[in-house]
């Protein structure tokens, strides 16, 4: 039998507190409060239509009762009387749309219903879709549950507390404590430090209703496909008596595919012969009946397909789905909504997201740091979309000065636990959904390895990401799990995959666009990289796609997610406002290269060897800087000396000397075709530590150089760099020579750095970029200017058009010696 997580009924006790008369029907003194900004839906909610569809589409019963609508409201305990406030469930309490429009950390709901005729000699369950954080149910003044958990449903017999007839009276306790409590709670924060955090949502946020069940009746499916055995694993947990009979139908349209029949509370395997894939190109679902010995019927639907991680056609490893290698494009979606906060105002809207979403090219979602309603999945399933689903993290310090995110006390990461494990249980049968992501970035992390095994214990179906964003902030990385993943602004990232994990952009983009009369709060908005107008924001992300595409078929990048769907209150890199009423790019563009991404599945193919290069240890600029800045190498590439650097004594002969302020050398060419094999050699001698000094360079044009050989003084350490990565090597010491080798390896997708003559470091990067600027000695190009001047001396500089071999490299170290 499984139940839902963090639930415990205690005994039924009288509450004097609750010693009400029977109250009269709610009254209707809502009034919806004007939000910042409104949606086309916010207009259209009222007392009487508050998300009236049924809540749990995997779990159908045709008798229910919906309690949304106006309830009291009030932030202490009814104590005999009435409650102060009207409130729209279940919309949050800082939602325009509850009527309230504040934030509390303490919250009473009361309202009384009606359990109809027919329902007469059948147990009654209430059921709550989510409630933020700490809820305790009382029914006619009797305390019948308490439940801890802010993204997880739970139920709650209530038969027992029921009078025979007439009004009965429902209390909700809530505490919600929000970054003062440890727990999960995503992006909510009651005082947002930053624009990447939100709004909080306290309170009853997802729908309320009540049903009529059997005593043995079903509490959830686990619906899990076979493609090895065309079958679906199901199993039918139920309470009550155990291990009853079951029969079990399948269907499509119709006609049935199938009829078994087996014990409850045991994994059955239902046959589906030839079986319909499900896919984002058709995501066809089947249909599910369970009946159960007693009388409980309950219908379903689910999707046959796999998620697995394999050799693509190129050789690299890839995210496969139902075997294939398909490309997953995906925008990062945070679902918070101006008027709703967490609850979308109509299903309409809730599905409004994803289809426009998919109608925008995409074929993935990244569910980021929230747990939606089960009918977002409904949708997802329905409309073809895979689901990246993020687990909420806990609280994370962001304040520029903390070298690490304050760890979790262990009470803390036992409830993170919990409430994980109810996350993966209660969305297991949704095809949508083909990986967890337990943490992001390390907000709140522990023991990644740990816990990324753990969720593939409990669902291995489906991939794992041990932390998403692993080169950023405060990530540590578990070794484990299914995917490596790197975050990237505006980006794209180039990981690359390793021989047991694909590789992903778990977030890139965040292309910003203001759109006036469409902003949270006007002049306030900020992103990644802001753009003045819709067609530079549309050419950007194109270009940025088109760089994805290339990630894709040269490097064995399996996914991307752009940052992101929707505005955030001040967050302005959505394609769509806050409000839903402006896409800020061009639809057909968007879609276009989009589409272009993921048709680009097909063309990954092993990589042609690049040229052989030009043989020898000289190379194609080679410069001995002995008093004169002729090119030996003979192409003629003489270095032009700018601000005066002068000649010194060097390593062997003479070399030059650079101030560290504006001195360098120009080659007056782009010698190197760095999208392919290169590599670059120096003797180096820094004066002092402490400031990144660049010793060869070549600069891009988009106002950065494509590589670094050099000091990096945020490691403290000798570096072969490019803009996203550094292949680290020893801490130099000042005043001493040693002589440094930087190779790009294409076929490798590698950068290594060599230092006296011996490895010292390696990174994955991949493609190289052309680098159409010159080749320059003593400094770098970031962000549109020239930096990190070299301070000390440079001797005998060569580049290369091939990737030198380690015995080559150590040969011209001990030549140079």
């Amino acid at each position: 039998m499984r139940r839902f997580a963090s639930v415990f009924v205690v005994a039924l006790a009288a509450l004097s507190v609750f010693t009400l008369p029977a109250a009269a029907a709610p009254d209707t003194g809502w009034h919806r409060k004007a939000p910042p900004l409104a949606t086309p839906w916010t207009d259209q909610v009222g007392p009487d239509n508050a998300l009236p569809e049924y809540p749990r589409p995997q779990l159908v019963r045709r008798d229910w009762l919906s309690l949304n609508g106006v309830w009291q409201f009030g932030t202490t305990a009814p104590d005999g009387h009435s409650l102060p406030e009207r409130i729209l469930v279940p919309y949050p309490v800082e939602s325009a749309l509850s009527g309230i429009m504040r934030h509390e950390s303490s919250m009473w709901y009361r309202r009384t219903f009606t359990v109809p005729q027919s329902w007469h000699g059948q147990r009654v369950v209430l059921n709550f879709g989510a409630v933020d954080y700490q809820a305790t149910v009382w029914v006619n003044g009797r305390q019948l549950a308490t439940h801890q958990g802010g993204y997880d449903a739970f139920s709650v017999d209530v038969t027992d507390a029921l009078t025979r007839q007439g009004d009965q009276e429902l209390v909700v306790g809530v505490q919600d404590p929000t970054e003062d409590g440890g727990q999960p709670i995503g992006k909510q924060r009651a005082h947002p430090v930053n624009n990447i955090v939100y709004t909080p949502s306290s309170g009853i946020w997802q729908s309320v209703w009540l049903e009529p069940v059997p005593t043995t009746h079903v509490t959830a499916l686990d619906s899990v496909p076979d493609l090895t055995t065309n079958s679906l694993k199901l199993t039918v947990h139920t309470t009550g008596v155990q291990g009853q009979q079951v029969e079990i139908v399948t269907s499509d349209h119709g006609r049935t595919v199938a009829r078994t029949t087996g014990k409850a509370d045991t994994q059955l395997t239902v046959p589906i012969p030839h079986p319909h894939l499900w896919s984002p190109d058709d995501p066809f679902l089947y249909d599910l009946s369970v009946r159960v010995a007693g009388g409980d019927k309950v219908t379903s639907y689910f999707g046959m397909r796999s998620v697995s991680i394999g050799k693509g056609p190129d050789g690299k490893l890839r995210t496969l789905l139902n075997g294939q290698f398909v490309f997953s494009l995906g925008t990062l979606d945070q679902g918070f909504w101006p008027d709703g906060i967490y609850t979308a105002p109509t299903d309409s809207a809730l599905r409004f997201d994803l289809a426009q979403q998919k109608s925008l090219g995409f074929n993935t979602v990244r569910k980021h740091i929230k747990v939606e309603p089960d009918r977002w999945y409904y949708w997802a399933d329905r409309l073809g979309l895979m689901v990246w689903q993020d687990m909420p993290s806990m609280n994370a310090d962001f304040s520029s000065n903390v070298p690490s995110t304050p760890r979790p006390t262990p009470a803390a990461e036992q409830e993170f636990t919990t409430e994980l494990h109810s996350m993966v249980t209660q969305h297991v049968s949704h095809p949508s959904i083909v990986e967890w992501v337990p943490f992001n970035e390390g907000w709140g992390e522990f023991d990644p390895a740990g816990i990324t095994d753990q969720v593939k214990a409990w669902d291995p179906s489906r991939l794992v990401n041990n932390n998403s964003g692993l080169n950023c902030c405060y990530s540590f990385d578990g070794g484990n799990g299914d995917v490596y993943d790197n975050h990237a602004y505006v980006g794209p990232g180039n990981p690359v995959p390793t021989d047991t994990r694909a590789a992903v952009d778990g977030e890139f983009g965040g292309l910003g666009l203001k759109v006036t009369g469409h902003e949270w709060q006007p002049g306030k908005g900020t992103s990644y990289e802001m753009e003045p107008d819709a067609a530079t924001l549309t050419s950007r992300y194109v270009q940025i796609l088109n760089q994805v595409k290339d990630c894709e078929v040269k490097c064995g990048l399996s996914a991307a997610i752009y940052t992101q769907a929707t505005d955030v209150e001040n967050e302005v890199n959505g394609l769509f406002t806050y409000d839903r009423k402006v896409l800020k790019p061009d639809a057909a563009q968007i879609r276009a290269v989009n589409e272009a991404v993921i048709a680009a599945s097909g063309q990954a193919t092993h990589p042609t060897p690049p040229p052989p290069g030009t043989p020898g240890l000289t190379g194609v600029g080679a410069w001995q800087l002995d008093g004169v800045s002729d090119d030996s190498s003979g192409h003629g590439h003489s270095v032009a000396l700018q601000n005066g650097p002068i000649w010194i004594p060097g390593h062997s002969g003479q070399a030059l000397e650079f101030n560290g302020t504006n001195q360098w050398a120009d080659t007056g060419a782009s010698i190197l075709d760095t999208s392919t094999n290169y590599s670059v050699a120096a003797w180096v001698r820094l004066d002092k530590t402490g400031r990144f000094a660049t010793a060869v360079s070549q600069d891009r044009s988009d106002g950065v150089s494509e590589f670094f050989l050099q000091y990096s003084a945020q490691d403290n350490k000798f570096a072969f760099s490019t803009p996203t990565i550094r292949a680290l090597g020893p801490t130099p010491q000042a005043g001493v020579w040693y002589h440094l080798v930087g190779v790009y390896d294409s076929v490798s997708s590698q950068i290594s750095l060599y230092v006296n003559g011996q490895l010292a470091g390696s990174a994955p990067y991949c493609p190289g970029h052309p680098a159409t600027g010159h080749t320059v000695i003593g400094r770098a190009l970031y962000n549109n200017a020239q930096v990190d001047f070299w301070a000390g001396a440079l001797d005998q500089v060569h580049v290369y058009d091939r990737a030198l071999t380690a015995a080559e490299i150590d040969q011209l170290y001990r030549s140079d010696t």
